[in-house]
C-alpha cells in the first residue's frame, strides 16, 4: 500500500510541476516584429594604378599599397588583404581623388601572394 501511495505522490508532483510550467509559458508575451528578404545587384569596381611602396630603410617590407577605384568609390569603406591564408585586412583611406592608400607597415614582401580589395560605397 505504501508503494502505491509513493507512486501516486510522484505522479501528482510531476503533474503539478507540468501545470505550473505551462502556466508560466502561457504568460510570455512576444512583441510583433518585422523581417524581410530581398535581392539587389552587386557590381564590382575596376581597380587600376596599383602602387606598392617599399620601406625606405628595409626594402623587404611593404609600407603601403595604393590603387585607384574610380569615381564610383570616392566615398565608403575600403579594406585590402595581401596574404591569402588568414592574412590581416588593412584599412584604407581616400588619398587624393579616387586613389585609396592602405598602410601595411611591417608586412614582409615575401609573404605577399595576393591583392584582395573589398569596397563598399557607404
Amino acid at each position: 500500500m505504501f508503494k502505491n501511495l509513493k507512486v501516486l505522490f510522484a505522479v501528482v508532483a510531476i503533474l503539478s510541476i507540468a501545470a505550473v510550467s505551462y502556466a508560466f509559458a502561457a504568460a510570455n508575451t512576444v512583441p510583433a516584429t518585422k523581417a524581410g528578404d530581398g535581392t539587389g545587384t552587386v557590381s564590382g569596381y575596376t581597380l587600376t594604378s596599383v602602387v606598392y611602396t617599399l620601406n625606405g630603410t628595409d626594402p623587404t617590407t611593404l609600407d603601403s599599397v595604393s590603387f585607384d577605384l574610380g569615381a564610383a568609390a570616392a566615398t565608403g569603406k575600403v579594406k585590402a588583404q595581401l596574404v591569402s591564408s588568414g592574412g590581416t585586412w588593412y584599412g584604407c583611406t581616400l588619398d587624393t581623388g579616387t586613389v585609396w592608400i592602405c598602410t601595411t607597415t611591417g608586412l614582409t614582401v615575401s609573404s605577399i601572394d595576393q591583392l584582395r580589395v573589398v569596397a563598399s560605397s557607404n
